[in-house]
C-alpha cells in the first residue's frame, strides 16, 4: 500500500482522510484541536505526522469533532491519537465506542496535553472512566503565563524513551497540575522537576508525573502532557518521544 496521503475532505462527517479500508493496524485516528491558541501546535503537529505517514508507510485520518466515531468507524483504526482535544462535549457514541476500544485492547492510544482536561468545563459533567483511565485525577490548575521545565526520564527502559536522553528542558508549556498525583494508579514513565521552572511559579505538585501508561487497560496507551506550543517539534527528545510513542502503540516499535 503506497504512502501518500491523499487528504480529502469526507463532507457529511468532516474527515480528512485517505481511502476507505477494513481495519488496518498500520491506520491512524487523530482527533485534534484547531481553535483557540493550540492551533499552530495542531498545524505543526499535522505537518510533522504527515511525513512521518510519508516515510514510514502510514495512513493517517483526522477528525476535528467525535461526530463521526462509533464502534465501527474507530475498529477500522490500529491507533487512536488525541492530539490536544479534551475528554468532554465527546458525542455518546464516540464515548462508547472509545471506552471499549480502550478496555477491549481494539487498537493503540496516545493522548496530549488537553487529554487530562478533566472536570466539569463548559457545562459538560466529569467523564469519570477517563478520570479513572488517566490515573484517578481531575484537573486543577495551570501555569498560565508558560514556564521552561526539565523532564525527567523515570524509566528509560520503557520502549516510547528509546534515544531519549535521561532529561531534557521543554522551552514553554503550561504544566498541569490535578488533585492528586497518577502515580498509584499508572505507571510513570517522566515526571517534570518543578524546581526548574523558568521563571519560578507556586502552581506546584510535588510529585509531578507528564508522561504515563496504564497498565490495567489492554489497550496499548501513553499520555503526554507536553504539548501546547508549536515550537516542540523543533526539539528532538520531543520528536523522538512522540515517534517512539506512534510505534510502540501501535506495537511495531524497532
Amino acid at each position: 500500500m503506497g504512502a501518500t496521503l491523499c487528504l480529502l475532505l469526507a463532507t457529511s462527517l468532516g474527515v480528512h482522510r485517505t481511502s476507505h479500508v477494513d481495519h488496518d493496524p498500520k491506520r491512524i485516528l487523530i482527533l485534534y484541536e484547531n481553535g483557540g491558541h493550540h492551533v499552530e501546535y495542531s498545524k505543526r503537529a499535522r505537518i510533522w505526522l504527515d511525513e512521518l505517514a510519508t516515510r514510514s508507510h502510514l495512513l493517517i485520518d483526522y477528525v476535528q469533532t467525535t461526530d463521526a466515531i462509533n464502534s465501527v468507524f474507530l475498529d477500522k483504526y490500529g491507533l487512536f491519537i488525541q492530539l490536544d482535544f479534551p475528554p468532554y462535549a465527546w458525542k455518546p457514541d464516540a464515548v462508547k465506542a472509545f471506552e471499549s476500544y480502550i478496555s477491549e485492547g481494539k487498537g493503540g492510544w496516545i493522548g496530549f496535553h488537553h487529554a487530562s482536561l478533566l472536570g466539569e468545563f463548559d457545562g459538560y459533567p466529569m467523564w469519570d472512566w477517563f478520570s479513572q483511565f488517566m490515573g484517578n485525577i481531575r484537573f486543577k490548575d495551570y501555569i498560565a503565563t508558560f514556564a521552561q521545565a526539565r523532564v525527567d526520564v523515570e524509566d528509560r527502559k520503557h520502549p516510547v524513551m528509546r534515544g531519549v536522553p535521561k532529561s531534557f528542558l521543554v522551552m514553554k508549556d503550561e504544566w498541569y497540575t490535578y488533585n492528586r498525583s497518577p502515580r498509584s494508579d499508572v505507571h510513570v514513565i517522566a515526571s517534570v522537576d518543578e524546581s526548574s521552572y523558568t521563571p519560578d511559579s507556586k502552581i506546584k505538585m510535588g510529585d509531578h508525573p507528564v508522561i504515563w501508561s496504564n497498565p490495567k487497560v489492554k489497550a496499548r496507551n501513553v499520555y503526554i502532557f507536553m504539548g501546547h506550543s508549536p515550537d516542540l517539534f523543533d526539539n528532538k527528545s520531543y520528536t523522538t518521544l512522540f515517534r517512539n510513542a506512534i510505534f510502540w502503540a501501535l506495537g511495531k516499535e524497532r
